[in-house]
């Protein structure tokens, strides 16, 4: 059997999971936390619930890497380099050049960093990635998974924007998406559990973490999702807005007196969402728990992210022309019942139930009440399980 890594860069981080394939058993996975940054955090857990653990500084992806690679050897997790036979990483941004995962070369790699423009936070990061392993194991088979490739099956209708057309053929202005392995993963998980094939099924799926997106998904392809040109459109999310009208950036630039539109952007992005409404947090947790002290701010905030997740949903069954299921993914999707009974409860219209004695944390599959009209589910997502699949998928067509 050969070992595959899934690799998911950020711009701080190197998440990663050690598979045994084609049985896809997770050997080992972890993280290193604040790269570049004072106290670096590196983590590997592993065997029968073994964790290993070190702070020290971490300057860089390549360092990070290849103290990964050592410490895999030294835990007795692997004898030798050679028995990791392919690497996937995560790419967020896949612009029109990548419709589907393709084995990296110099000239795919090239094309990964001219698209950070679509994603200046990620692609930098997944790219110093790929480049740090290729400098380890430069024969290995790597792979570049792309969050937006799920995506490309969107009909023009819904990825154009109504702005002047040769801004689209000069540019490629346009909506994009991403947490597309995300989706294209709970679908069809989602597919297996329902007990009917994904071709046949019109799903919405939810993924809903710190990042949070809606998708779309007639008979297994995305039709329509929330996130836009770059991931800060769509719902609110944990630290970004989502979706405002254009005409405030200039608005809120003269009355505060910032200048730069980065600094604009980096407030939507950063300073907004959960944690600008309510002043608190951008963790739901703490959301929830200030808003049961009564907090007036946090209690607003719970609203309008439940809110605008419940507009993208209803939205989706017009487009689908309506829909066999829901789907929540993602940090809160699987653990907040709190956030899965107000986005239900307030679309009773559609015929949706839950059922709130499987509507638990750690639920795991339909939560609806058995006369729902539309089932309702609990899916973790397995991003990584997604990326090493077409690790192996792509080894055996090369």
């Amino acid at each position: 059997m050969s070992k595959t890594m899934s690799m998911n860069a950020g711009s701080s981080s190197l998440k990663w999971q050690l598979y045994e394939m084609p049985a896809e058993t997770v050997i080992a996975k972890g993280i290193v936390e604040r790269i570049g940054l004072k106290d670096s955090i590196f983590t590997v857990k592993y065997g029968d619930g073994e964790k290993f653990e070190k702070v020290i500084d971490i300057p860089n992806h390549d360092l990070a890497v290849q103290m990964l690679l050592d410490e895999l050897i030294n835990l007795g997790i692997l004898k030798e380099f050679k028995e990791i036979t392919g690497v996937g990483h995560r790419i967020v941004a896949g612009g029109e050049y990548f419709k589907e995962s393709v084995i990296v070369s110099d000239a795919v790699l090239e094309k990964i960093e001219e698209l950070s423009e679509l994603a200046p936070l990620h692609n930098p990061a997944n790219a110093a990635g790929i480049r740090a392993f290729k400098k380890v194991l430069p024969d290995i088979t790597s792979v570049a998974v792309f969050d937006t490739a799920f995506h490309s099956t969107m009909p023009e209708v819904n990825y154009r924007y109504g702005i002047p057309k040769e801004y689209y053929d000069k540019y490629k202005a346009r909506k994009y998406g991403a947490h597309g392995t995300s989706h294209q993963y709970v679908a069809n998980r989602a597919a297996e559990i329902i007990g009917k094939p994904v071709d046949e099924l019109k799903l919405i799926t939810a993924h809903i973490g710190n990042g949070a997106s809606i998708t779309a998904v007639r008979y297994g392809q995305s039709v329509d999702t929330s996130m836009g040109f770059t991931p800060l459109a769509g719902v609110m999310m944990g630290t970004r807005s989502g979706d405002i009208d254009p005409s405030l950036f200039p608005y809120l630039m003269k009355k505060t007196g910032i200048t730069d539109v980065n600094d604009m952007l980096d407030i939507l992005n950063k300073k907004s969402g959960l944690l600008g409404v309510s002043g608190i947090s951008s963790d739901m947790r703490d959301v929830i728990d200030a808003k049961k002290e009564g907090n007036q701010d946090a209690a607003l905030a719970f609203e309008i992210f439940t809110d605008r997740i419940r507009k993208y949903i209803a939205q989706y069954f017009a487009v689908l022309n309506g829909a066999d299921a829901v789907i929540f993914t993602a940090g809160i999707g699987e653990n907040s019942n709190a956030v899965r009974s107000s986005v239900i409860d307030g679309m009773s219209w559609f015929g949706m139930k839950i059922d709130e004695s499987k509507n638990v944390v750690g639920a795991d599959g339909i939560i609806s009440t058995p006369d729902s009209k539309v089932k309702v589910l609990v899916v973790p997502t397995d991003e990584e399980l997604v990326i090493a699949r077409d690790v192996e998928r792509l080894k055996r067509m090369g």
